[in-house]
């Protein structure tokens, strides 16, 4: 009787601290994020050593730019948990990210440990794409002088290719254009495009499948493969590719919207852009009237959009 009696006095308390980290949780995925830091800072304070919340307030911090707090939760992460590939890549991507709004000179110091974090995480699991895009962007930008490597970020970019046709060919496209190597740059973003596939060419060949309209073999070779693709990252890089080189206005477009749709803040790039880059397709089709409708919108969210005011210009004069 006496451990019912306390089982009912407990009881509660753990359903309200169990209900208030799903509602954080219910917030960050909205990207409700000053909803979800207080509930969390909160569940944090009774559960000191809860992982996962550390983790969530790292990740509002770090989107609302507050780098040396997200390390600050990061770094504990990493020390509790060595082989965790994700924990490492946030530290390098946090320091990364911090590097960028500190002096040249001060930024120089953070290498070796921006270096080191996102190496171990490439180690620790030889799937993570995010830590091999990151190490392509930290080899091609950096120069050589101080640790920066073409033949390096092509190697990441190579592995990129084994995990990910697409992301593959886009990371070497983007070495190539930033080496200064246009028609190496066109020749990969082509493939990227080749293989890229529509966002809802996964659906298409799974119906098929389904109806037995197509060999099975051959389609669940294709639908495993596409299914790396998802990342609504990817659908932007592909647009702006299309955008650049007009290349397959269709799938440009295809991807754009779907960019739009699903769109968060996790995926780095705003929504402007996209629009931006449907205006070029549409610019590229000499349709001037819808080129014109997505220019404005992109204005319309930052009007002191330069490359979009500019784009404006050459759309008006069609």
């Amino acid at each position: 009787m006496k451990q019912f009696v306390i089982f009912l006095l407990f009881t509660p308390f753990c359903l309200v601290a169990q209900t208030s980290f799903e509602k954080a949780e219910a917030y960050f995925g909205q990207e409700q994020f000053d909803d979800a830091k207080p509930l969390f800072q909160q569940y944090l304070k009774e559960h000191p050593t809860h992982k996962k919340t550390r983790e969530y307030l790292g990740d509002i911090a770090g989107y609302a730019k507050e780098w040396d707090t997200a390390m600050s939760y990061y770094k504990a992460l990493v020390s509790e948990e060595p082989t965790n590939a994700n924990f490492h890549f946030k530290c390098g991507g946090a320091l990364g990210m911090k590097a960028l709004e500190v002096s040249r000179f001060r930024a120089i110091t953070y290498i070796g440990d921006i270096r080191r974090y996102l190496k171990t995480a490439a180690k620790l699991d030889p799937n993570h794409i995010e830590t091999r895009w990151a190490l392509v962007e930290f080899y091609i930008q950096l120069p050589g002088i101080i640790g920066g490597s073409e033949r390096k970020a092509i190697e990441y970019a190579n592995e990129l290719q084994a995990i990910s046709p697409v992301d593959g060919y886009l990371a070497n496209g983007y070495i190539a254009e930033f080496s200064n190597r246009p028609d190496d740059a066109e020749r990969f973003y082509k493939k990227a495009i080749e293989v890229g596939g529509s966002p809802h060419t996964y659906e298409k060949l799974t119906n098929l499948y389904e109806k037995n309209e197509q060999p099975k073999e051959a389609i669940a070779t294709a639908t495993t493969s596409l299914k790396k693709h998802k990342r609504n990252r990817l659908n932007y890089q592909i647009g702006k590719i299309a955008a650049q080189y007009n290349l397959n206005a269709e799938l440009g477009i295809d991807c754009l919207q779907t960019y739009i749709k699903n769109h968060s803040v996790r995926d780095g790039v705003p929504k402007d852009w996209a629009y931006y880059r449907l205006a070029q397709i549409y610019k590229n089709l000499g349709k001037k009237k819808i080129a014109l409708q997505w220019i404005n919108r992109a204005l319309t969210d930052r009007p002191d959009f330069k490359e979009a005011l500019q784009e404006k210009k050459y759309i008006l004069s069609l």
